[in-house]
């Protein structure tokens, strides 16, 4: 069995914040580190407004930019797949997106096994609860934010509520949309593996 016949389940959690915010994906194993950044995105409820970075050992991979790696080496997310991290024995990466707010997931390879013929990838598998919104500031931003639309009495509740664009529920997942923007992603890659396999027939 190859690499293309397999999947890989991740777990997602987003740390230093409790009740636990995560997200349990199945991606397939041939995907690079841009690949599942763009899972990430899509389950957690991010926006990829910011840059984004994967701590693998002392390795750093993310889009290589001038203004942010300084002194150090940043390496292209597409240049590494799952499958070469896998084989190393690898099972577990740091993710961190919005290099200012700093948010930190743990990402953990819970299983590498055979894909079903029958089932598209990426694919939303189980999670809990909403992650912060872009921008709010961290996890201090977000623990002020919390309280604030908590507390109708607060001086910064409508602020914070016309800040965000509406109500906010942190137990709210809202899988409708989890699954929506991970079915994207899934028929993306099947459309490109269309494209890739009828460009080979006609050569």
């Amino acid at each position: 069995m190859t690499s293309t016949d397999r999947i890989a389940r991740l777990r997602i959690s987003l740390e230093e914040i409790e009740p636990e915010i995560w997200r349990r994906v199945e991606v397939p194993l041939t995907v690079h580190l841009k690949g599942v950044h763009d899972v990430i995105q899509a389950a957690m409820g991010w926006e990829d407004y910011h840059l984004f970075e994967f701590r693998v050992g002392r390795k750093i991979y993310g889009i290589p930019d001038p203004a942010w790696d300084f002194d150090r080496k940043v390496m292209n997310a597409r240049s590494v797949r799952l499958a070469a991290l896998a084989a190393r024995g690898i099972d577990r990466l740091e993710y961190v997106y919005d290099l200012g707010d700093n948010w930190r997931h743990a990402v953990t390879i819970e299983a590498v096994e055979p894909a079903a013929p029958a089932q598209f990838h990426p694919r939303f598998v189980d999670g809990a609860r909403r992650c912060p919104p872009e921008d709010v500031g961290g996890v201090i931003g977000y623990d002020e934010f919390l309280e604030a639309v908590r507390k109708p009495r607060h001086p910064e509740h409508r602020r914070m509520l016309e800040w965000y664009g509406g109500p906010y529920d942190p137990d709210d997942i809202d899988l409708a949309l989890i699954r929506r923007r991970i079915g994207m992603l899934a028929n993306r890659r099947t459309a490109g593996q269309a494209a890739y396999a009828k460009s080979r027939r006609k050569g």
